[in-house]
C-alpha cells in the first residue's frame, strides 16, 4: 500500500471535500476497516472545524486536547470509526461516531455520562491457554471473560463497556427481536428489529431480515450491529 491518499479516491464514507486539494492524510492500519473509519486529523479539521489547516490540527492533538475512547490520542493518522467516542474536554464537547443514510461517517453530540461508555460488537471469540475466554471486539480491543460470562456472550453480540475500566455494563444478544443498526450497504443507518437470521450453508455471508415500522428488508450479517434488546441504547436515537 502507498504512503499517500488521493483526496478524490478516498473512501466514500469520508465526509470531506474532494476537489479542494490533491492529497489528504492516509490513516494508519488500525482497529477499524478503511471504509468505516477516518483519520483523526480529518475529524478535527474538516468535520468539527476546530482548526483551519493541518498545522493547527496537529498542535491541538500534540497538546493532548483530544480523547478517543477514554485515551488521549496525538497521532493525526489514528483511525476513528463507528461507535467510537470522541471528547474535547477544553470545550466540554463529546461525540459518538455514526454512519448516515448515505454511508458517510457522522458525529452525534452526546452528554458526559454517555461519553463514559461505549458500544462494541463481538467479532470473534476464542479459548486461551489456561481455560480463559478472549473476546475480539470490532474496535480492535480484546477482553478476557470469567467463567460466568464465557458461555453467555456469543459472536455478533454487543457489549456496553465502561471506558474508565474493562467492566461490561450491559450485554445485548444477537437474536430475533433485538434492536439493530445497519452499518454498511444500501440500508446504512437504518434501525430496526431482527425478524429472522438465515444461516447459509455456503461460503457466502448469512442473511438477516430486519423489520421496520414501514416494512422490512434483508442485509448481510456483517452489516448488522446490535444496539439493544428491549430498547435502542444509542442516546438521541
Amino acid at each position: 500500500m502507498g504512503k499517500h491518499q488521493k483526496r478524490i479516491e478516498a473512501p466514500r464514507s469520508w465526509r470531506i471535500e474532494r476537489k479542494t486539494a490533491y492529497w489528504t492524510v492516509k490513516p494508519r492500519p488500525g482497529p477499524h476497516p478503511g471504509d468505516r473509519s477516518m483519520p483523526l486529523l480529518l475529524f478535527i479539521r474538516d468535520m468539527l472545524k476546530l482548526a483551519d489547516n493541518s498545522k493547527e490540527a496537529k498542535r491541538i492533538l500534540n497538546e493532548g486536547e483530544v480523547i478517543v475512547n477514554g485515551r488521549v490520542r496525538k497521532d493525526l493518522k489514528f483511525p476513528v470509526g463507528i461507535f467510537d467516542i470522541l471528547s474535547i474536554p477544553r470545550i466540554k464537547e463529546n461525540y459518538m461516531v455514526l454512519i448516515d443514510k448515505k454511508g458517510k461517517l457522522s458525529l452525534m453530540k452526546i452528554g458526559q455520562e454517555e461519553a463514559s461508555r461505549k458500544l462494541c460488537r463481538v467479532n470473534g471469540k476464542r479459548m486461551l491457554k489456561g481455560g480463559q475466554t478472549q473476546l475480539n471486539l470490532h474496535d480492535g480491543r480484546n477482553i478476557l471473560l470469567g467463567e460466568e460470562l464465557a458461555d453467555k456472550i456469543k459472536t455478533k453480540d454487543s457489549l456496553m463497556l465502561s471506558l474508565s475500566d474493562p467492566e461490561i455494563l450491559q450485554h445485548f444478544s444477537y437474536k430475533e427481536g433485538s434492536k439493530v443498526m445497519v452499518i454498511g450497504g444500501k440500508h446504512s443507518a437504518q434501525i430496526g428489529e431482527i425478524e429472522e437470521i438465515r444461516i447459509l450453508q455456503s461460503p457466502e455471508s448469512n442473511v438477516v431480515k430486519i423489520k421496520l415500522p414501514e416494512g422490512e428488508f434483508e442485509t448481510l450479517d456483517d452489516y448488522v450491529f446490535v444496539v439493544g434488546e428491549e430498547k435502542i441504547e444509542i442516546p438521541g436515537v
